[in-house]
């Protein structure tokens, strides 16, 4: 009896005797809990998924590995608990059908039972003290669109155990969860299920909830805002500064309302006098408050926004964060307390929620620059100090020197591709953004477009555009400070630093902005000329959580500036800056040196092999060494017998290529990315190849055949190494000689020519080659 038959024969009609699928709200289903890691060319490693999990009033209670018959009835025990864990079940079994094995993942119990509990012996026993909210909360589903929406494993943990936290009674909540993960999708989730239960701060369901979703962008409440578009139209309210001004008054008629801190904070009262909007709506007006981006300054004892947070104290307030904590966000944790749930970068990297990423290192000559007079000053007066990667653009300029880098970066990445850059300064951000239009392949003026505070509505028409995943133009966004977070764009493959990453918060949140997925998109790159990749090694990228600092009360203050976007760094003034202009020598000896480092997704630096196979797989083990992979590969038939191997295990000419250019070697052979991966060896590209084994080649033929070699190896070059495959010598005997014919008058016959192209490959890629 097989696992399928096991399952139909006796396993499902046990679990039907218990009452599962046939109780009201209890429900049995097959249940895919992870995607598989990204591999390259679209495929991915084993998911994960349970052969059964145990549903009753919305909860997921347990969960069933099955064994088929003739295996042994623990056999499934490990996957069992590996996946009752992932998915906050408190029961897991084991059963090939016949014997039933039970453990309690909370006591750790186990032992083998004579029959499955009934949904409600399971519920009895995971839920053993009673709770009305609980209850409420249990009988409202998750809103799925119709089906369209499906909440992933992790978010259903972090809505499950916030309504609980909640159900207990507790007033401040933090959910920590990696940038990419879907926080908005938990919120309306959330959102969703009390105000259907009909919760509210008086514990009585007498009334429908208010509540507030607080961010500190404007597009991120938008964002939030269509997110929540399941609601009624009339439950809905934005909050926004025209319609206070236009009304003199606060918006208070509605369940859901979005704003951002800056409106809050904003207001005048009847005699001019600064008087913040929040101010109008009593202090228990709002019922539930969810604080997006919450360690940027709401929690903060120090931060302006704390006052608004302090003043509906009533509320039960959720904290929305994407950095675990660290020296620099203790406050956020003292104010919330710790996360109910967390769920990081490495988890969703590994369980295929999220893209990996590559480095690619950059050091110029010109990373750091001391003034010599044969350098003119244009602007300002310069010190005679050396200027450091920070002082860039800031206190110094110098053209010339961004001017490189842009050149250097444009020319390694593929142009069409969707691509950000973070830049000192929103002048130094228009300035590249000059630049990289002056240097681009594309014919559109708006290919490359700023973003950032300065650019108001217009720039936020740009975001919203590089944001659709149907529209390549604008296909470069340059910034600041304002992209670094919440900006929900997948198809981004670059991400250039251009200036140097303050704090690991940020630097997380930056590469946040990468690793959404997108259809196609096996890796995105890091191109890093500030040596941010410094901060990998930094224990904060993987350490412990530091203990909790008690949070100190502070007065409110009031924002100077209301309307405005937040700006997380100060804008040095343009007067203030020396411009230099170099001396024509130096301008013409700016020389960089590259590098690619490959890190795993906790942020440990990894080989470039161990990064392939967690792309790819592991390749087959097809070649025992260097030297046999060489003699493989000078021979046009095995060659060919390889690669139909390679492709064979899932390695054909698409996942080859994609190795290719994560090595950076699309313009080396197969055999180099082959010789890379298995063996360290350094790629050269198919012309150097060429270049250094030419004289050694030509010599062994007559002048003619090596007039028609050097044609081939032309062409290899060009076209890469199916040119030297043996069903390609007819065609490129036509190719040079137009007819065969032709070809065999002046190279001979037939036989001494195919000897010739196939005798000179073996010298191509023997080891002198290299």
């Amino acid at each position: 009896m097989n696992e399928a038959e096991t399952r139909a024969e006796l396993i499902d009609p046990a679990l039907k005797q218990a009452g599962w699928g046939v109780v009201e709200a209890s429900r049995v289903r097959r249940e895919e809990i992870t995607l598989g890691r990204l591999q390259g060319a679209g495929k991915r490693s084993a998911r994960d998924i349970a052969d059964y999990v145990l549903t009753y009033r919305n909860h997921k209670l347990a969960v069933i590995e099955a064994k088929r018959r003739d295996l042994p009835d623990t056999e499934g025990v490990g996957q069992a608990k590996k996946y009752a864990e992932k998915l906050q079940a408190r029961f897991a079994y084991s059963t090939n059908g016949v014997g039933i094995y039970e453990i309690d993942m909370h006591t750790g119990a186990e032992a083998y039972v004579p029959r499955y509990p009934t949904p409600d012996e399971l519920w009895g026993r995971a839920f053993a003290a009673q709770n009305a909210w609980r209850d409420r909360f249990a009988a409202i589903p998750f809103e799925d669109k119709s089906g369209t929406w499906q909440a992933r494993y992790y978010q259903h943990n972090a809505v499950e155990n916030t309504l609980e936290a909640i159900a207990n009674g507790r007033n401040r909540i933090l959910l920590t969860l990696a940038t990419g993960t879907g926080k908005t999708f938990i919120a309306f989730q959330l959102a969703w299920k009390l105000f259907q239960s009909r919760w509210n701060i008086s514990r009585e369901p007498t009334r429908r909830p208010r509540i507030l979703f607080l961010a500190d962008r404007n597009i991120l409440a938008d964002q939030a805002y269509n997110a929540f578009s399941a609601f009624p139209e009339d439950a809905l309210v934005r909050i926004a500064p025209d319609a206070i001004r236009k009304k003199g008054r606060v918006p208070k008629n509605g369940s859901i309302f979005f704003t951002i801190f800056q409106t809050f904070m904003s207001g005048r009262d009847a005699d001019g006098n600064s008087a913040p909007n929040f101010g109008d709506y009593p202090p228990d007006f709002f019922d539930f408050i969810i604080i997006d981006e919450c360690h940027r300054g709401g929690a903060n004892d120090e931060g302006t926004w704390r006052g608004i947070l302090d003043h509906f104290a009533p509320a039960v307030q959720l904290g929305l964060t994407a950095t675990p904590k660290r020296k620099d966000n203790v406050d956020t944790y003292a104010y919330f307390g710790e996360p109910v749930y967390t769920y990081s970068l490495k988890e969703g990297i590994d369980d295929g929620f999220l893209t990996p990423f590559k480095v690619r290192q950059f050091a110029t000559t010109l990373d750091d620059y001391v003034y010599t007079p044969d350098d003119e000053v244009v602007d300002g007066t310069v010190e005679g100090k050396r200027y450091t990667e920070g002082d860039f653009n800031r206190i110094i300029e110098i053209k010339t020197r961004e001017e490189y880098r842009v050149r250097t970066f444009m020319g390694e990445i593929d142009q069409s591709q969707k691509t950000l850059v973070f830049c000192a300064t929103q002048d130094h951000a228009a300035a590249v953004r000059d630049l990289i239009n002056q240097v681009k392949t594309s014919k559109d003026p708006n290919y490359c477009v700023r973003v950032t505070a300065n650019d108001g509505a217009l720039g936020e028409q740009w975001l919203r555009t590089f944001q659709d995943n149907e529209k390549a133009i604008p296909t470069i966004l340059t910034t600041s400070q304002k992209l670094s977070t919440g900006v929900d764009a997948r198809n981004v493959r670059n991400i250039v630093l251009m200036r140097p990453v303050n704090s690991m918060i940020e630097f997380k949140q930056i590469i946040g902005r990468g690793t959404r997925l997108y259809e196609g998109k096996d890796y995105f790159t890091i191109l890093d000329f500030v040596k941010a990749y410094e901060l990998f090694n930094d224990p904060e990228w993987d350490g412990e959580p530091m203990e909790p600092v008690a949070a100190t009360p502070r007065t409110l203050t009031i924002a100077k500036e209301p309307e405005a976007e937040v700006r997380q760094a100060e804008e040095p003034e343009r007067g203030q800056r020396v411009k230099i202009k170099l001396a024509d020598g130096k301008e013409r000896t700016i020389q960089h040196i590259s590098t690619t480092s490959f890190w795993g997704p906790d942020g440990r630096p990894i080989s470039a092999k161990q990064f392939m196979e967690s792309l790819f797989g592991q390749l087959p083990e097809l070649f025992r060494d260097e030297e046999e992979l060489r003699t493989i590969w000078g021979r046009p038939d095995t060659r060919k017998a390889l690669l139909n191997t390679l492709a064979e295990r899932g390695f054909g000419g698409e996942q080859l290529a994609e190795m290719g250019k994560v090595i950076d070697a699309q313009k080396s052979d197969v055999f180099d990315i082959l010789g890379y991966i298995a063996f360290a060896l350094p790629p050269i590209t198919r012309a150097e190849r060429v270049e250094k084994h030419r004289d050694e080649i030509l010599p062994r033929y007559d002048a003619k055949l090596q007039a028609f070699l050097d044609f081939v190896m032309g062409q290899y070059v060009a076209q890469g190494v199916e040119e030297l495959d043996q069903d390609k010598l007819a065609r490129l005997l036509e190719l040079r000689y137009q007819t065969l014919a032709d070809a065999t008058a002046e190279l001979g016959a037939a036989p001494g020519i195919r000897a010739a192209f196939v005798g000179f490959q073996e010298h191509l890629f023997s080891e002198g080659s290299h």
